[in-house]
C-alpha cells in the first residue's frame, strides 16, 4: 500500500482561534455596517446579527462535534465521506473548494480597492488597460492584485505555522482599530443618533439575507484540523467561541455607528461610493481626516485575514482531494521541510493571481457563487453529522453536543434556510443568471473531472486504500 502523505502539526489553540476569527471578519463590515444601520434600524440590525449567530452555532456545533471525532485535513469532504460514501463526498469536496476559490480570489481587488480609498488621488493609475464588463482596470489595479496574490501564495507556501503568526498579527491590527472606533464613537457620539431602532419589516429582511456571508469562515478550521497540536475535545469549543466572538464584533460594530454619527450623516456616507462609512464615522467622531484612514489600514488587515484563511483551507481541500485520489495525485505532495501542500498552495496562488485580469465587476459573480458553494456544504456537514450519530454511534467524539438529535435537525434547516437565500423564490437578492451559470458550469467541470478520475482509476485503487488515504491508520474502519 502506497505512503499516505500528511501534513505536520504547528497550531496551538491562539493560532487556530486567529485563523477562524480573522477568516470571518474580513473587511465587508467596515464597508456594510453603515447600511445594516439605515435598513434596519439599531437594534433591527443587531437582532438580525443576534439571529445569524445562533443559526450558525446549529451549524458550527455539527462541525464542533465532527472535527475533533475525524481530525484530518479536508473537514466537509472527510465527514461526508465517513456517513454517504465517495460520490456525495467528492460534491462536497468540490463545491467546498468553489467556495473558498471564489472569496479567496476576490481579496486582491478588494486590497486594490481598499488602497485606493486610503491613498485617493494620490496614487497613480498606471494606466488603463481595458476595460471588462463595464469595469476599468488599470496597472495599479493588477499590480496591487497580482503582488498580493504572490506575497499570500509565498506566505502559505512556508507552511500552517508561518500562516498562523501571520493570521495572530493581522487580526490583533484590526481588532485593535476596531476597538478604539467603538470607544471613540460610543463616547463623542449622541444616544439620540441610535434612533430609529428599528425601520420596517422589509429592512430587518435584507439585513438579515447579509448575515450567511459574513460567517463564513469557521469552517476553515476542520480544514486545519490535521494540523492542530492541541486536545482534540478543545476544537470544539473554539469553533463556537469563534463564531460568538464574530456576532459580538458585528453587534458592537453596528452600535458604535449609530452612536457616533447621525442619520442623514450616515446616510451621505452609505450612499457615496468615495466612502469607507465605518472609517468616515471614525473620523467624523475624532474630528480628525487622518484618524479615518487610520481606521481602513486596519481594516485592511481583514483582507488580509481573511485572503489568508481562504487560502488554507482551499489548499487543504485540494491536498485531501489529491491524498484520496479525488483528484491528481501531485495534489497531495508535502514540502520535506514547511511541511506545506505545495502543488495545492501554487493553484490556488495561480487562480488568485489571475483573478485581477477580470476585473471588479466579473469577481463580484464569483463571491456570491462562492457563498452557495460554502451553503452547499453547510447542508451537507450537517446531514453526514445526522447520518453518522445513527451509523456510527460507537465513534469517540472527545467533543460530543447536547440534544444530537435536535441539534441536527436544527442545522438541516439553518443549512436549507442558507440555501434557499440564493434562490429567486422569495429572496430580494438571489444569484443573477450568470452567478447560476458560474455555479453550474463549476458543477459540469466538476461531473467531468469526477468521470474521468473514476475511469482512470477504476482499476488502480480499491476502496480499502480509499479508506486508508483518507483516514490513516487510526480512523479507518476496515
Amino acid at each position: 500500500m502506497e505512503q499516505r502523505q500528511e501534513l505536520k502539526k504547528t497550531l496551538n489553540m491562539k493560532d487556530v482561534l486567529a485563523l477562524a476569527f480573522g477568516t470571518m471578519i474580513g473587511w465587508g463590515w467596515i464597508m456594510l455596517a453603515g447600511s445594516w444601520v439605515g435598513n434596519g434600524g439599531t437594534l433591527g440590525a443587531i437582532i438580525a446579527f443576534a439571529l445569524g449567530g445562533i443559526m450558525s452555532i446549529f451549524v458550527g456545533l455539527t462541525y464542533a462535534e465532527l472535527t475533533p471525532a475525524l481530525p484530518l485535513s479536508g473537514g466537509e469532504l472527510v465527514f461526508s465521506y465517513r456517513a454517504m460514501g465517495y460520490n456525495a463526498s467528492w460534491f462536497t469536496g468540490w463545491f467546498i473548494t468553489l467556495a473558498y476559490l471564489g472569496v479567496a480570489c476576490w481579496e486582491g481587488p478588494a486590497l486594490a480597492n481598499a488602497l485606493g480609498f486610503l491613498f485617493a488621488g494620490l496614487l497613480p493609475d498606471l494606466g488603463h488597460l481595458y476595460t471588462i464588463q463595464g469595469s476599468e482596470v488599470t496597472g495599479f489595479f493588477l499590480l496591487i492584485g497580482i503582488g498580493g496574490a504572490v506575497i499570500m501564495t509565498a506566505l502559505n507556501f512556508f507552511g500552517a505555522k508561518a500562516s498562523a503568526i501571520f493570521q495572530t498579527m493581522a487580526t490583533v491590527a484590526m481588532a485593535i482599530g476596531g476597538i478604539a472606533f467603538f470607544v471613540c464613537g460610543t463616547a463623542t457620539g449622541e444616544i439620540e443618533n441610535i434612533q430609529p431602532m428599528f425601520t420596517t419589516s422589509t429592512g430587518l429582511v435584507a439585513v438579515l439575507l447579509a448575515v450567511p456571508a459574513m460567517f463564513v469562515g469557521f469552517d476553515v478550521i476542520p480544514q486545519a484540523a490535521e494540523e492542530m497540536n492541541i486536545p482534540l475535545g478543545k476544537i470544539g469549543k473554539v469553533m463556537i467561541i469563534a463564531i460568538c466572538m464574530a456576532a459580538g464584533w458585528y453587534m458592537i460594530m453596528i452600535l458604535g455607528v449609530a452612536i457616533s454619527t447621525p442619520g442623514e450623516v450616515l446616510a451621505e456616507y452609505v450612499n457615496d461610493p468615495t466612502c469607507v462609512p465605518v472609517a468616515n464615522c471614525f473620523a467624523y467622531a475624532t474630528g480628525s481626516p487622518l484618524v479615518g484612514k487610520l481606521m481602513i489600514v486596519a481594516a485592511m488587515c481583514g483582507i488580509l485575514t481573511s485572503w489568508n484563511g481562504f487560502m488554507v483551507g482551499a489548499s487543504r481541500v485540494l491536498f485531501s482531494m489529491g491524498r484520496a485520489r479525488m483528484l491528481p495525485a501531485v495534489f497531495a505532495k508535502v514540502h520535506p521541510k514547511h511541511g506545506s501542500p505545495v502543488a495545492a498552495v501554487a493553484m490556488v496562488g495561480v487562480l488568485t493571481m489571475l483573478s485581477p485580469l477580470l476585473g471588479r465587476s466579473a469577481l463580484v459573480w464569483f463571491v456570491d457563487a462562492a457563498a452557495f458553494g460554502t451553503v452547499v456544504a453547510y447542508f451537507m456537514v450537517s446531514l453526514s453529522f445526522c447520518i453518522l450519530r445513527k451509523k456510527e454511534p460507537e465513534l469517540d467524539r472527545p467533543f460530543k453536543v447536547k440534544g444530537g438529535g435536535f441539534v441536527g435537525f436544527m442545522a438541516v434547516g439553518v443549512a436549507l434556510f442558507f440555501c434557499s437565500l440564493y434562490l429567486p423564490i422569495y429572496s430580494p437578492a438571489p444569484l443573477t443568471g450568470i452567478e447560476w451559470i458560474l455555479v453550474g458550469g463549476w458543477a459540469v467541470l466538476g461531473v467531468i473531472f469526477f468521470t474521468v478520475n473514476k475511469i482512470t482509476k477504476k482499476d488502480e485503487i480499491t476502496k480499502e486504500q480509499i479508506e486508508y488515504l483518507i483516514f490513516g491508520d487510526k480512523y479507518k474502519r476496515f
